[in-house]
């Protein structure tokens, strides 16, 4: 079915390759409120958070179709959004027939890229690419994460250029072995990659560790970095929940697993039963364990962090994107980037602001990588 300039889709997003389905958790606003584009409208449950589905345009949020508890599968109708002056006879008809055509996605279906994986000096390194164009953009997670950490900003910010998010040595679906475990390692693992793929230059994005990698790339191939972006960014101070770092590794429990990951978050109710699986998982296969003890040693040795970076060298332009309620690394600790660098605090968010605020997050860095 075509949709007309007045009348548009409120619908399920796919959040990461294997998303079918989401659960609506609650609406967050009523129908009849006016929207601008990019307000968030109704909060859905996928297969890592909660999340806020937020508005593809201007409007009236005319009907709110999908009830929450309501499962509903991804590209199915959550709302319709029109101007006021749409007669509700043409809401109804649209609704109609959407759910008369809509066929939803095969179960197991194949949709989107599939992760690939490159030799980076001996080890395997998983990674992800979505989109097209020059220069592309690097997503590098953080102490215990992979690439799905960035499930809600990949796809949005491939719509300009090629966008490759990949997993470190010990992390996710690439090799187990963290050589020394420094920033200096991993920072040779990012060249590696980029020369794998014959990337000469790139945006970087780092979330917490990953940003503290990005940096120390920058430091030591600044003609290769177009921009730095930082995003809960380590390496920028001192202070660091030694608590949450030596709790994620000792967990090996759901209860003790779900506790640590709500560290992580503003709301902790955000964190699900497949976020939590997921992770333990990753957690019990074979090198895991001894690959994060070696990186937190060398990283965060005595609960402090090893290696303080001075950015002011770097003369690529540099963001920085801080969540007020980060409760892992201080967000006081943007006051030691150089004067030039762009800082962004986004209040009643915590150490996920790029999954928690994604909407927002991703207009920033769009904005400044553009």
């Amino acid at each position: 079915m075509s949709e007309t300039r007045q009348i548009t889709k409120l619908g399920m997003p796919k959040w990461g390759l294997t998303m079918t389905e989401g659960t609506v958790v609650r609406w967050l606003v009523e129908e009849g409120a006016e929207l601008e584009s990019g307000d968030e409208v109704v909060e859905v449950e996928s297969e890592k958070i909660n999340n806020a589905v937020e508005s593809p345009a201007a409007g009236v949020l005319r009907r709110r179709v999908a009830q929450e508890g309501e499962v509903i599968p991804v590209g199915g109708l959550l709302g319709v959004i029109a101007d006021p002056s749409v007669p509700d006879a043409e809401i109804d008809a649209f609704v109609e027939e959407f759910q008369a055509t809509f066929v939803p996605e095969e179960a197991g279906e194949a949709v989107g890229p599939e992760p690939q994986s490159v030799e980076v000096a001996g080890r395997r390194i998983q990674y992800l690419g979505m989109g097209e164009g020059e220069p592309p953009l690097l997503l590098i997670h953080g102490f215990g994460g992979d690439m799905n950490i960035f499930v809600f900003n990949q796809e949005t910010l491939s719509a300009d250029r090629a966008v490759y998010a990949l997993d470190l040595p010990g992390h996710g679906g690439s090799s187990k072995d963290v050589g020394a475990g420094d920033l200096d390692f991993f920072a040779s693992v990012v060249e590696g990659f980029m020369d794998a793929l014959g990337i000469e230059r790139a945006h970087l994005a780092g979330h917490s560790m990953g940003g503290a990698v990005a940096g120390a790339f920058a430091l030591a191939h600044p003609e290769r970095v177009a921009s730095l972006v930082l995003i809960a960014s380590a390496g920028l101070g001192e202070e660091i929940n030694a608590g949450y770092i030596e709790g994620f590794i000792a967990a090996n429990r759901r209860r003790e697993m779900r506790d640590a990951l709500r560290m992580l978050f503003a709301d902790p109710e955000l964190v699900t039963r497949d976020l939590v699986n997921d992770v333990l998982a990753y957690k019990r296969l074979d090198g895991v364990e001894e690959a994060l003890r070696t990186v937190a040693g060398r990283l965060f040795p005595g609960g402090r962090q090893a290696r303080v970076l001075d950015l002011s060298g770097v003369e690529a332009p540099i963001l920085a994107v801080w969540g007020s309620e980060d409760r892992i690394v201080p967000a006081a600790h943007a006051e030691n980037l150089p004067g030039g660098a762009r800082v962004e605090i986004i209040e009643g968010k915590g150490h996920m602001v790029h999954m928690e605020a994604a909407g927002e997050v991703n207009r920033l860095i769009a904005d400044f990588v553009g």
